[in-house]
């Protein structure tokens, strides 16, 4: 089953990624896997669509740090493109102006928009619905790998994500000695 809540697209010059609803932790791990297959097959410019987004949460927004990080790593870039004020505050709150691009008004894209949404929409590539890809342990361990990732982007947000990641590795230990692979 496809997870329609991501649609995208690999345009010559960039991998277009545009988010329908809420960007959030059950669809982060499909941002993650599209944004590393695209990585990994040499590319190195990502743009994440979210003018149909009302909001991101921090899970989301430490997936989209991680891929800008890997994205910076490469010689490339990840910009944001049409943030609902919420989710460009939420963005802007934790620091992740300063490793992705949010709404660049010069960016090369500019004036494109409604083309690069329509090649979208013809030819949508979805990825599978992470709940298909991934167990509850794997969810787990997603999470704590975003949430990582902002805390280690400044002390506010260290402060912020110390207890929920404290609170998600005590689970991560839980659950493996449950499965015996403690």
């Amino acid at each position: 089953m496809a997870d329609t809540s991501l649609i995208y697209h690999q345009f010559e010059d960039m991998l277009w990624v545009r988010c329908n609803g809420r960007g959030c932790f059950i669809n982060s791990p499909s941002l993650k896997g599209i944004c590393d297959d695209y990585l990994q097959a040499g590319g190195s410019r990502i743009v994440v669509d979210l003018e149909m987004c009302p909001g991101v949460d921090s899970t989301f927004m430490g997936t989209l740090a991680g891929v800008a990080k890997k994205c910076m790593s490469a010689g490339g870039k990840v910009e944001v493109a049409s943030p609902s004020v919420r989710a460009r505050a939420s963005m802007e709150s934790l620091g992740l102006d300063m490793l992705v691009e949010i709404d660049p008004p010069e960016a090369e894209w500019r004036g494109e928009e409604s083309e690069r949404r329509a090649a979208l929409q013809a030819e949508p590539q979805v990825p599978e619905t992470p709940d298909e890809t991934i167990d509850e342990t794997g969810r787990t361990r997603h999470v704590l790998e975003a949430h990582n990732t902002l805390r280690s982007m400044n002390k506010k947000n260290d402060a912020t994500f110390g207890y929920v990641c404290e609170t998600l590795e005590e689970d991560l230990v839980r659950r493996e000695k449950e499965h015996g692979k403690a």
